[in-house]
């Protein structure tokens, strides 16, 4: 206890009688803030938040024709007899 009765003094002595009530309030608040910056983080860690990241959707697969079926190899490689008429 003696030794902040001494850091005390010291302060008082550096800072002067007047400020001191605004160095105090000063810390008070950036202690405040800091609480509070460290709340909100810890809430937004803990609770998913609403406005996530959207993909884009994957590219539509090519490999089904317009009707669903899938594409067979007759129809994306020419064959001779598809060549030749």
């Amino acid at each position: 206890m003696g030794e902040m009765i001494f850091i005390f003094l010291i302060v008082l002595l550096l800072f002067g009688a007047k400020r001191l009530p605004e160095i105090g309030s000063s810390l008070g608040k950036g202690i405040r803030e800091f609480k509070n910056s460290v709340r909100e983080i810890e809430h937004e860690l803990k609770v998913p938040n609403d406005r996530q990241i959207h993909r884009p959707a994957p590219p539509a697969s090519t490999a089904a024709s317009e009707d669903g079926e899938p594409r067979k190899l007759s129809d994306t490689v020419p064959t001779k007899e598809t060549s030749e008429a």
